[in-house]
């Protein structure tokens, strides 16, 4: 990997870590303060937390291998 690629670019403001980040908290921490029932906060947080993984871990990774190897496609043809 010759350049870093950053795929959050293609993204718009509101798809971006701090906003996927920001709204996660503000939901499950949303749900807390009007129910103040455990079991269901962590209903809630279960998929933000898996959206959060995706988004934040996966996504990420997979699109700089994809355009790397595009990348390379390209000019190793």
């Amino acid at each position: 990997m010759s350049q870093f690629v950053n795929p959050w670019n293609y993204k718009p403001w509101w798809c971006q870590p701090w906003s996927i980040l920001l709204t996660g908290i503000l939901i499950v921490g949303g749900s807390w303060l009007i129910f103040k029932i455990i079991w269901l906060t962590l209903l809630v947080a279960i998929p933000i937390v898996l959206w959060w993984v995706y988004f934040l871990l996966i996504w990420p990774k997979l699109v700089r291998e994809s355009l790397m190897q595009a990348k390379n496609n390209a000019t190793n043809p």
